[in-house]
């Protein structure tokens, strides 16, 4: 299965990412995401065993990463507020239109240094890039797309808003044509 590290936004904040994509959200080449399943990933995994067997690590030896990094970060619960965009890779090229953490992202980073290492161990591929924590709002395939994206940055965008973080999830991604499917496999609740 196809899964990664993640806290969610709860379902509440769902109407505020709406209004947070709105605009850009009908501009060519840009694919908002679900606003119900808006998360901030904290260490994608990519393929790992299932429950029936198959894939590498197996399924049992992540879970036991993921309680072994949340002793290890030694983080209590916080909240998190969700308020900026911003774009990677850079405004000159827009494949991902997201919105930063002004509040929060120290213990998020913890989370991740500490899921990192336990997932590295494992023989899970490194990130190839410096943890930025956000939500992903969108993603663009194309110049009219980057162009709107562009445009909402300049503008003043509305903040998301706060939430309390209690726990991270273990999720599975299945990936289909109207857009990935999230099932939730473990949670680990925070110290």
């Amino acid at each position: 299965m196809r899964a990664f590290f993640a806290v969610d936004l709860p379902d509440a904040l769902a109407p505020a990412v709406a209004d947070a994509q709105a605009p850009f959200a009908d501009a060519p080449g840009v694919n908002p995401v679900d606003p119900e399943q808006a998360h901030v990933t904290l260490k994608f995994l990519g393929e790992i065993g299932g429950r029936d067997g198959g894939g590498d690590p197996p399924l049992d030896d992540v879970i036991a990463a993921g309680e072994r990094a949340v002793d290890r970060a030694g983080v209590a619960p916080f909240e998190v507020e969700v308020a900026g965009p911003g774009v990677f890779p850079n405004r000159e090229y827009v494949s991902v239109a997201w919105a930063g953490v002004e509040r929060g992202g120290g213990a998020l980073a913890a989370l991740h240094e500490a899921l990192e290492a336990e997932a590295t161990a494992l023989g899970v591929d490194p990130a190839d890039h410096d943890f930025t924590p956000h939500v992903t709002l969108a993603r663009v395939e194309s110049a009219a797309g980057a162009d709107a994206v562009r445009d909402a940055l300049d503008a003043d965008g509305p903040a998301i808003g706060s939430f309390s973080v209690g726990e991270i999830r273990l999720v599975e991604s299945r990936l289909t044509a109207s857009g990935p499917e999230y099932r939730v496999v473990r949670e680990f609740e925070l110290g």
